[in-house]
């Protein structure tokens, strides 16, 4: 029956006669499985799926065959890279009419996963974590792509010198000259006017992406999300109490950063797992109403570091007196 009806994209020539280099389809919806951990059932993702079309004179592709084969996508167990792969050598197989030799595969998902809070033991919630996975097969050269975006808080360094300056000037205006001063005047003192200044801190986001090889048994992606929200030691939360809220303080005390600082901590920290790593983040600034942002190139095994501060990323959170 199908043979009966009208098929323009091979009967017709197109009017201007040019190779073009993707050809396909964009924001699919597709259901699919990753094998990651955390992260149950599946995820919802936003597919593109294209060709190139070196024949000029095709006037299309066959885009219902690419549909057809990313849905069979969706229904594998858990994927792989090696099914990404899979999928692409598909695609140029299926469109050797077309002299096609490449194929991509992009898909943008959210990672939701269930996050502890920092200090009470019975309270957790689910966090979101922007994904992005970007698969190629160029002349039979498969590539591929991660990308993760984090969320996390950042605390500027200046703002805090300032703030611990005032502080110190008002203490120094309520007990001058050379009186002896007790503990407990000192304490009442801090609990009263500690905040006489404060730092200003935001919300910050780092996207990062890496390249896989080719033959990596899965994506990785909670572990490098894991690594990223160690380095920078306050990512955002989600169900807190008053105890979780008073060790995120304490962590963002021990972490003022400026956006240099945050790029350079995550690009050291890449700096073995990965050959290449881009690194972005942004600081989205309370104190201005524009962003801060900082760049790493994606050389990572090039980068040098040099390392002169102590390092207190790694502090315990303090316990609670009582």
């Amino acid at each position: 029956m199908n043979r009966d009806l009208p098929d323009v994209a091979a009967t017709e020539i197109p009017s201007i006669q040019a190779p073009l280099q993707w050809v396909g389809m964009s924001r699919i919806d597709i259901p699919f499985h990753l094998a990651e951990p955390g992260c149950p059932g599946p995820v919802h993702a936003m597919a593109d799926v294209q060709v190139n079309l070196p024949a000029a004179t095709i006037k299309g592709i066959h885009m219902s065959r690419i549909y057809r084969m990313l849905d069979d996508l969706s229904r594998q167990t858990a994927i792989t890279p090696s099914h990404l792969e899979t999928l692409l050598g598909q695609m140029v197989e299926s469109h050797r009419d077309c002299e096609t030799d490449s194929a991509r595969v992009i898909l943008n998902f959210n990672l939701l996963v269930r996050r502890p809070a920092l200090k009470t033991p019975e309270l957790a919630g689910w966090k979101s974590y922007p994904a992005r996975l970007e698969a190629t097969l160029a002349r039979g050269h498969f590539s591929l792509e991660a990308r993760v975006q984090v969320e996390y808080s950042s605390t500027c360094p200046c703002s805090a010198a300032l703030s611990r300056q005032l502080v110190a000037r008002g203490f120094r205006e309520h007990f001058p000259g050379d009186k002896a001063v007790t503990t407990d005047e000192v304490t009442a003192w801090l609990k009263q006017h500690a905040t006489l200044a404060t730092p200003h801190s935001q919300r910050s986001e780092a996207q990062v992406t890496v390249t896989l090889a080719s033959n990596a048994p899965d994506f990785g992606l909670m572990p490098l999300i894991d690594q990223i929200e160690e380095v920078l030691t306050t990512p955002v939360q989600t169900a807190v109490k008053r105890a979780d809220e008073q060790a995120f303080a304490w962590l963002n005390g021990q972490n003022l950063m400026y956006v240099e600082d945050a790029a350079r901590r995550i690009q050291h920290a890449l700096l073995k797992p990965y050959a290449t790593a881009l690194v972005h983040v942004r600081h989205l600034e309370s104190l201005h109403s524009h962003d801060a942002v900082a760049s790493a190139n994606g050389n990572v095994s090039s980068a040098r570091f040099y390392t002169e501060e102590p390092d207190s990323r790694h502090n315990p959170i303090p316990q609670n007196s009582d």
